[in-house]
């Protein structure tokens, strides 16, 4: 029996329909996608959201429009909540700190480990070499997109009681630390009492002394003014290299078609390197300006010797040791060969 001729119309309708839907479906943008950063503009960390979402706009002729959400205001200020707000799409794309989503992506402690990267060459080491590519993998098996690298910077210590030159010098002192247990572990290793809190509520606890000191990149301190709630100590200790990630939601990525997907990566990598020229400036090489301007405002600046460094490491050793086992002691080990190599 022959089926009428509107019937096999609408078949054929139905049928081009569901080979175009999924096509269709793809090019479905929202008007506007959340961008979270911690900080805002006037630190590199939020410069480079911003610069993202320029060069975003730019290189989609604004097809996908970008908007920057500092403070981590999409999770009310909860930085350790942002890792876990991009998988369920609260979030659609972030440039975060390793340090924040290391409690869901444990990999991410590498960079935390005491003393394991001593300079910017070995940052750029790891960043760029075979520890890089496994660090991504980690993170799209959590269900996150990681398309580049920034940096917050190597964080330093201050405080308003005393100059630290060796560990003794923090015996007893409490400091603020971010919501990550290996700092957790670090600081009581030597001998202080860390708390744990958010930046949000760090520089009150600073300004009212229930907490004395805390440590973060230079331009952070400069760029939330610490000094002016009482920190007039700051040691030069390097201790670790926060990284930054540029990342999207992985079904936003994929909903994007993939001349965007490539534009969006393309634009997370210029970003991404010119907020880590930023967060350098002033602070490698011979561009000391950043320590120059610390120092005019008349804060002690102290820059332990080998020896002393020796301590700090020497103490904080069974702890690196304890948290390698967590993060895969092949990939720590993949870490150190590379910054080994990098000489």
């Amino acid at each position: 029996m022959r089926k009428p001729l509107f019937t096999l119309a609408a078949l054929a309708i139905g049928a081009a329909f569901a080979i175009a839907g999924p096509a269709h479906a793809q090019q479905k943008y929202q008007p506007e996608y959340r961008l979270s950063t911690v900080l805002g503009t006037a630190f590199p960390w939020g410069k480079g959201g911003e610069r993202w979402a320029e060069l975003v706009k730019e290189k989609t002729q604004g097809r996908i429009n970008i908007k920057m959400y500092p403070g981590t205001s999409l999770v009310a200020g909860d930085q350790t909540r942002e890792f876990t707000a991009i998988r369920q799409g609260v979030i659609d794309l972030a440039v975060g700190s390793s340090i924040n989503w290391s409690p869901q992506v444990k990999e991410l402690n590498l960079f935390s480990l005491p003393f394991l990267q001593p300079d910017y060459r070995s940052a750029d080491a790891l960043m760029a070499g075979e520890t890089g590519k496994l660090i991504f993998k980690a993170i799209e098996k959590n269900g996150v997109v990681p398309l580049a690298w920034g940096e917050n910077g190597f964080r330093e210590i201050s405080n308003s009681k005393r100059e630290i030159k060796t560990p003794a010098d923090m015996k007893g002192m409490k400091f603020r630390v971010v919501g990550s247990p290996l700092f957790n572990d670090t600081f009581t290793a030597l001998g202080a009492n860390p708390t744990q809190m958010s930046w949000a509520d760090a520089q009150p606890a600073l300004a009212s002394g229930a907490v004395d000191g805390q440590e973060n990149p230079i331009s952070v301190f400069l760029g939330a003014k610490i000094s002016a709630v009482g920190q007039k100590y700051l040691t030069q200790w390097g201790y670790m290299n926060d990284p930054l990630i540029f990342v999207v939601n992985r079904k936003v990525w994929e909903s994007w078609s993939k001349e965007d997907q490539e534009a969006v990566r393309a634009a997370a990598i210029q970003a991404g390197k010119e907020e880590i020229a930023l967060a350098r400036k002033g602070l490698s090489g011979t561009d000391n300006a950043l320590w120059k301007e610390v120092e005019a405002l008349g804060v002690k600046v102290t820059r332990p010797g080998p020896a002393e460094l020796e301590e700090f490491k020497k103490l904080t050793r069974p702890v690196y040791d304890k948290w390698s086992k967590t993060i895969g002691v092949d990939l720590v080990k993949k870490a150190e060969a590379e910054i080994a190599a990098r000489k």
